[in-house]
């Protein structure tokens, strides 16, 4: 396991306000890299130095301390630029990273699917490529431990224009998949049934959820990041409404931007959802900087108009007399928050109830009955409509349907104003 130096440089009073809880998020990242945090180190000065970042003087303590505690990388809770970075490694003499790099390794440890790896590889190349020129060589070769994984050894050696030349390649098989991904999408549009998105800070607890909802087994993980690959599934209520559910990558502070280019293609499940779930972790002390970063993403990625609904989550960590007051708070029918644990159960009936009333409040029940010698109006009402129940006779089809009213216009002739079940 390698051993990690932590550097946080403040250059205003806010920065320097967020700087403990900026780097103990950094330390969860390198964590989840696989790397022990050997020591944090923070400075406060009134502007960054162009040549260290830090200053001189803080520099030198660095490269001290990276000898006393033995080592072998440093991790800097900023961007570096490729200048900053050469000067750091070769003033501290050893690999020096960013945060943009940290969490790039970390997305290429845990993309599953075809496309995930290729989102990671094309921003981890684009964060490459400006880098490349001027090191030494031993720097630009590929090696083991953070910061290394990805494109791999040949893909780092190849010049700029071959580089370019993969980054090209990656683009065309993206579009790709983000062509059929856009196809499922205007299939599940045209459809009657509802997407509902779970988005939140990474760690939040959204695959918990996702896992207690749809009955599935997902990973699920303390560590950051611990789901990347996004999954849609079917969520069902006892009278056979549903609605699909979809789990995404947690978001974070300082999301990198290549990242957000690179995985907008899944991003864009959450903004064509009908219904966002914002999952915050109550037991956090930054909740309430986890929650307005993520209502900052959501609104770069144009998802600010979707409805959404607070998810509460562990609330099975609080003491007894917090629990009971954050689930009187949220008692409210009006309320667009919830309170629940993800892991025992506690309080989802509410939210799938909450979900029921958002995306059905304009929906009503029908009863039809449709000739059997009209298959086209059954094939349309099919599109138009959730079917709950069918059951054929020897004259017609019977239906019963929940259905935007203006949905049911084109079937006033078929309606039986009774119930027939």
């Amino acid at each position: 396991m390698e051993r990690a130096l932590l550097i946080n440089v403040a250059t205003t009073r806010q920065e320097k306000d967020e700087a403990e809880e900026s780097m103990q998020e950094l330390a969860g990242l390198a964590k989840a890299a696989g790397a022990e945090v050997a020591q944090m180190i923070f400075q406060v000065r009134p502007r960054i130095n162009p040549r260290y970042f830090v200053g001189e003087g803080k520099a030198a303590e660095i490269a001290g301390a990276r000898g006393q505690l033995e080592a072998d990388l440093v991790i800097f809770d900023h961007n570096l630029s490729p200048t900053q970075q050469r000067n750091l490694e070769d003033r501290i003499r050893v690999k020096v990273i960013d945060r943009t790099q940290l969490i790039l390794d970390i997305f290429a440890q845990r993309a599953r699917t075809n496309e995930g790896k290729l989102q990671v590889e094309l921003a981890q190349l684009d964060y490459l490529l400006p880098r490349l020129r001027g090191r030494g060589p031993g720097l630009t070769q590929q090696g083991a431990g953070i910061g290394t994984r990805g494109p791999g050894e040949k893909k780092l050696e190849e010049d700029r224009r071959r580089i370019r030349d993969r980054i090209t390649k990656i683009k065309r098989d993206i579009a790709s998949l983000e062509k059929r991904r856009s196809s499922q999408r205007e299939s599940r549009r045209k459809s009657p049934v509802p997407t509902v998105s779970l988005v939140g800070y990474t760690s939040a607890g959204k695959s918990t959820l996702f896992n207690h909802l749809t009955e599935e087994r997902r990973y699920t993980s303390a560590n950051l990041f611990a789901t990347l690959d996004p999954l849609l599934r079917r969520v069902s209520y006892s009278d056979g409404v549903s609605f699909f559910l979809s789990d995404t990558v947690g978001f974070i502070k300082k999301l990198p931007v290549e990242l957000v280019t690179s995985f907008r293609a899944t991003l864009e499940e959450v903004r064509e959802a009908d219904c966002i779930c914002q999952v915050i972790d109550v037991t956090s002390p930054y909740s309430q900087s986890h929650l307005e970063a993520v209502e900052s993403i959501l609104k770069d990625i144009g998802a600010g108009e979707v409805p959404v609904l607070k998810v509460l989550n562990k609330i099975d960590l609080l003491p007894e007399a917090e629990r009971e007051l954050i689930l009187r708070r949220n008692e409210d029918a009006g309320s667009r928050t919830i309170a629940l644990s993800a892991k025992t159960g506690q309080g989802v009936p509410n939210l799938l109830g909450k979900l029921r009333s958002i995306l059905f409040r304009d929906h009503r029940l029908y009863y039809l009955q449709i000739p059997n010698d009209r298959p086209e109006v059954s094939d349309s009402l099919a599109r138009l409509s959730l079917i709950l129940k069918k059951r054929e006779n020897s004259r017609c089809l019977e239906f019963k349907v929940m259905a935007d009213p203006a949905a049911i216009v084109g079937f006033l002739p078929y309606l039986d104003q009774g119930d027939p079940w």
